[in-house]
């Protein structure tokens, strides 16, 4: 087993490169700590430098209406009017905290997408 630290993208695509070759290890065989501790790695070098945040209220709105086959007007039971839900849905008015919460509480849309805009 030789692995490196991963210092820059180069270095990442070569764990990659590597992660491929033992990804089907068995459980249990040296190639499968091998795999752990490349995945250990890459995933210390992509969380420091290409963290991925919360998603966007409204991106992550739609993304559960297209999980669940919603449409709008099935959300007017968390935001309110069809005008309302349209507004939202358009960027021209915020979540309100109530909507915040009807929508985690109906739709279990995680708090942290439904608030990553908010100052």
């Amino acid at each position: 087993m030789t692995i490196k630290p991963i210092r820059n993208d180069d270095d990442l695509r070569a764990a990659f490169h590597l992660l491929e070759t033992v990804f089907q290890a068995e459980e249990g065989t040296s190639a499968a700590d091998e795999r752990e501790i490349l995945v250990a790695l890459i995933e210390a070098y992509e969380n420091q430098y290409y963290p991925i945040g919360p998603a966007d209220p409204v991106e992550a709105i739609k993304f559960r209406m297209e999980q669940q086959g919603l449409t709008p007007r099935d959300l007017e039971a968390y935001i309110g009017s069809s005008g309302r839900v349209s507004e939202v849905l358009n960027r021209k008015r915020p979540l309100s905290l109530r909507m915040v919460k009807r929508l985690h509480e109906g739709l279990r849309i995680p708090y942290e997408s439904l608030l990553s805009k908010v100052v």
